[in-house]
């Protein structure tokens, strides 16, 4: 074994190195940074095919999703083709899609540079993920941990070690903590207002990146909601006859993400050994359903799927055929097109801040 670890130690940086050359990364790390790996968790936002695996509504593992990627392949990613998390891992150069942890046909150096735990419909509240049948943030910590002993037989305690500590790790959750637990469902209404359930978000985030840190994790990236009020299909339900933005949705994802990026910040001087950084895509997002043609779309109050107003998951039987036009692929997730655009805008932004913690290494 320790020869193993000999030979990654030797190895490893280049074997980065080349992926990064594939990849073609456009995002300068800080001189004398790398990131040897992506690993994610979250929600369908992220999602890259764990739901394919187990029993669940929450999945879309067949057509139109996925028609354009890798020629038209359904994977499990909610939208047409690439998902953030595949953006992550590409545009840091490390590989150009990031697999689901479950995916059987993984080899030893799938493991070595990321894997994704994001399951759809998921949430922080673990009731979130009990409506759907889905792997909870706990579930998905318990997958992390098998990831760990994959990773140290494969290369070794330190290179494992290093891999998990120099890591990018992902965190996009929360959208559905609302979307299909708190305003679908009475249980927790009838317990909480808005504030206070953000609260009891806000424990089970503590005690979450508490475990991620424990297990070595020192990157982590917490991405906050976009305006859940402008999806197409909460314009249809709640946005009256003009199938406006909702904004009292909008409202309620931005008192949450003040109250993340507070917690965020509470907890870098618990840890000062880690990069925690909370990532606002609220705004951009926003920038591009009000403002559709400075990015090239035509299209920011409908989804390409089906008739644009309603149509998810199952329910999204056909596309349309200018999909370059469309903000929205369907009823609640963004086209590829704008995914990119936004993990871009992302990474600019924020990549400073995940490698030393500040805006300039």
């Amino acid at each position: 074994m320790k020869s193993l670890s000999l030979l990654f130690t030797v190895f490893f940086p280049l074997l980065l190195s080349c992926n990064n050359n594939i990849a073609n990364a456009v995002i300068k790390l800080p001189r004398n940074a790398t990131i040897p790996a992506v690993v994610v968790f979250g929600d369908s936002v992220v999602d890259t095919g764990m739901n394919n695996y187990i029993i669940t509504i929450a999945k879309c593992n067949f057509p139109p999703y996925g028609q354009d990627f890798l020629g038209g392949k359904p994977t499990g990613r909610f939208s047409n083709g690439k998902v953030p998390a595949d953006f992550l891992a590409e545009e840091l150069g490390i590989k150009s899609y990031l697999p689901p942890y479950l995916d059987p046909s993984l080899q030893d150096e799938d493991f070595l540079t990321g894997v994704n735990f994001a399951s759809s419909a998921a949430g922080f509240d673990p009731l979130t993920s009990e409506i759907s049948s889905v792997f909870s943030l706990t579930d998905q910590l318990e997958l992390f941990k098998e990831y760990i002993a994959k990773l140290k037989k494969i290369a070794g305690d330190e290179r494992t070690s290093y891999i998990i500590r120099e890591s990018l790790i992902a965190v996009v959750i929360g959208n559905n903590d609302f979307l299909i637990n708190y305003f679908m469902t009475p249980l927790r209404r009838l317990q909480y207002d808005v504030p206070s359930y953000t609260e009891l978000l806000m424990s089970y985030f503590s005690t979450f990146l508490q475990e991620l840190y424990r297990l070595g994790a020192r990157r982590i990236g917490i991405f906050g909601l976009p305006p859940l009020g402008c999806l197409p299909l909460e314009r249809t339900l709640r946005g009256g006859l003009g199938r406006n933005c909702f904004e009292e949705y909008n409202e309620n994802a931005q008192f949450f993400n003040n109250r993340l990026s507070d917690e965020v910040a509470s907890h870098k001087s618990q840890f000062p050994d880690a990069t925690i950084t909370y990532a606002n895509v609220y705004n951009t997002f926003l920038d591009i359903i009000q403002t559709p043609q400075k990015y090239g779309f035509k299209i920011a109050d409908r989804g390409c799927c089906g008739t644009g107003t309603i149509e998810l998951a199952v329910i999204c039987t056909y596309a349309c055929s200018n999909v370059e036009d469309y903000v929205f692929w369907d009823g609640a997730h963004p086209t590829e097109k704008a995914y990119g655009i936004i993990v871009r805008r992302v990474l600019d932004e924020y990549i400073n801040y995940f490698i030393c913690g500040k805006s300039s290494c």
